[in-house]
């Protein structure tokens, strides 16, 4: 047997790779991926552990139970902070409440946020887009037509507009937002459908006389989902920025809600004195958006194989 042959048996021999674990082998090899991972993987282990990783509770005010004072600096023992002094490795806010505590739980808050608004914006809009280009006519206009409204509008001042309608809050934020994230994922469904209702197999099952709600729901929608997949993740990113913008308005989460968006809102006017209060929400926001936008791209380039090199 010569070498040749020998090497075409051990190819034939290796069992073939899945679309699936190609797409992870990829992914794995991106450096901007593996970053975003990383970063994700972090601050959800924040999120899990911020009621042993935070050494106050959030919203307790420490007047009267210790010597200090409002807004007053970090205090790190290992950096030189005098001994006698309680360590806040954060400082402390306008309320004399530990920042770093606030900080961690912020992450719980921030994440809550992305995921479920994205997941209902994925589901409402991937059902809306799917029946459009799936049923055509006018069931598709008037979807496609109200979409298009949407769309028209500013993202985030519809979101503005739609909570003062519904009054402040966090969770009317969320309904805000995953309103105004619904078009992008309607139309991201559409195209896919569009595109896998032409394909061999769904004609086949045309053909054998399969039921329309079984070839939309059980035989295109799964092959739609890729690009929702990618689409959802760069949309949670979105979807954070925009709740952040929100709280800072006073539109998002209430105080005592230890919430970015509002903690920067709250202490907006003290960038010069105690830059700790603005630096430090601001720097968490800008991790995990960035986190999904590189979690997103590497999806994108690992789901889509024309992009697989």
């Amino acid at each position: 047997m010569t070498v040749a042959d020998s090497a075409i048996d051990d190819v034939l021999a290796r069992p073939p790779r899945s679309p699936a674990q190609d797409a992870l082998r990829t992914l794995l090899r991106t450096k901007s991926a593996i970053l975003g991972m990383t970063i994700l993987v972090v601050l959800m282990l924040m999120a899990i552990l911020a009621p042993v990783i935070a050494p106050y509770d959030p919203n307790q005010v420490l007047i009267g139970i210790e010597k200090v004072k409002m807004r007053q600096a970090p205090c790190i023992h290992l950096l030189g902070c005098s001994a006698d002094q309680p360590q806040h490795l954060l400082g402390l806010d306008g309320n004399v409440r530990d920042f770093f505590s606030r900080v961690v739980y912020g992450a719980q808050v921030s994440l809550f946020i992305g995921f479920s608004t994205v997941g209902f914006a994925i589901i409402v809009g991937a059902l809306l887009g799917a029946a459009a280009g799936f049923w055509g006519g006018w069931p598709d206009n008037i979807i496609m037509r109200l979409m298009d409204v949407l769309l028209a509008f500013p993202a985030l001042l519809l979101a503005i507009a739609i909570v003062t309608v519904l009054g402040e809050g966090l969770i009317n934020a969320l309904l805000a937002i995953g309103i105004v994230s619904i078009p992008a994922f309607a139309r991201v469904s559409r195209a896919s459908v569009l595109t896998i209702k032409e394909l061999d197999f769904v004609m086949a099952g045309r053909a054998v006389g399969a039921r329309p709600d079984r070839l939309l729901f059980r035989t295109i929608l799964p092959h739609a989902l890729t690009p929702l997949i990618v689409q959802g993740t760069l949309g949670i990113a979105t979807a954070i920025l925009d709740a952040a913008a929100l709280s800072f308005l006073g539109l998002g989460a209430q105080p005592p809600m230890a919430e970015w968006g509002s903690m920067l809102g709250a202490e907006r006017n003290q960038v010069f004195t105690a830059p700790h209060l603005v630096f430090f929400p601001g720097l968490m926001i800008m991790l995990t958006v960035l986190s999904f936008n590189l979690l997103g791209d590497g999806l994108r380039d690992a789901l889509d194989p024309r992009l697989r090199k």
